[in-house]
């Protein structure tokens, strides 16, 4: 299984300082939710990680490999994006789509083979959505959409997945279901990061957090260690209220201020 690192990265936000360098590894098995305000820079640092976006220093290694020394295939072979968003490019249906997924496994006019075929069906069924596959994306709901974003994913076979919000038009049901399947694909040794608003999803699944600030402040270690209640209610300005339930801490919002 694979490791991916940023190596004293700093993130390219116009118009903002560089902030914290970032240095840490995703490891098999751990999963780093990645916590902040609007406009803190999760999607950016998503899209860094994934390669899609130049840092403004600092770099990003796959398995002590950086980027460049690495074909696009190979990284498409290793990672998995899922995005908050994404639009139709061409009128398809859902086992079309899955099966892009399959894209950085295939020769260019490759046709899909039948182990292609299962792998795609597979995903549709971890994501409840095998009852589908004949239908066009384009009658899908925002829900259906987003398991089918991480059906795709799936087909992949990434070792290491990159989520941006993949709670995202889900509801409750479907997002337990999602964070689930997170963690079999952790604990069957890949590696995850999830940009999360929700902070109970992380405080519920995630081994790891990464607390990134709106101007540039950054820490990160491991979720027990990281999910205090006076450290979120600085980072979100947000007063907060904190139980437990199960051996595990949960976040809702009070009133009142908040001390800086």
């Amino acid at each position: 299984m694979s490791t991916l690192s940023a190596r004293q990265l700093v993130i390219d936000i116009p118009e903002r300082g560089d902030g914290t360098p970032l240095d840490f590894s995703i490891q098999p098995g751990q999963i780093w939710g990645v916590l902040g305000p609007n406009g803190a820079g999760k999607t950016t640092l998503l899209h860094t990680l994934a390669g899609l976006k130049s840092p403004r220093s600092g770099f990003v290694e796959l398995n002590d490999l950086g980027f460049a020394q690495l074909r696009r295939k190979q990284i498409a072979r290793e990672i998995a994006v899922v995005f908050q968003e994404r639009q139709d490019g061409f009128p398809a249906t859902v086992l079309e789509t899955v099966l892009i997924g399959r894209h950085p496994y295939m020769a260019p006019w490759d046709v899909e083979t039948a182990e292609d075929l299962a792998l795609a069906r597979d995903a549709l069924k971890r994501t409840a959505l095998s009852a589908l596959e004949d239908r066009l994306v384009s009658t899908l709901s925002g829900g259906e959409r987003q398991r089918l974003a991480l059906a795709t994913a799936l087909c992949q076979q990434p070792t290491i997945w990159l989520a941006d919000e993949p709670g995202n038009h889900l509801d409750l049901r479907h997002q337990v279901q999602a964070m689930n399947l997170f963690a079999s694909e952790a604990e069957s040794g890949r590696a995850v990061l999830l940009c999360l608003h929700d902070l109970n999803l992380a405080a519920r699944w995630c081994t790891h957090i990464l607390l990134l600030y709106p101007d540039g402040r950054a820490c990160w270690g491991e979720s027990n260690k990281m999910l205090e209640r006076s450290a979120l209610e600085t980072l979100y300005q947000q007063p907060l209220a904190e139980t437990t339930v199960d051996g595990r801490r949960y976040f809702v919002p009070a009133t009142g201020a908040v001390n800086d």
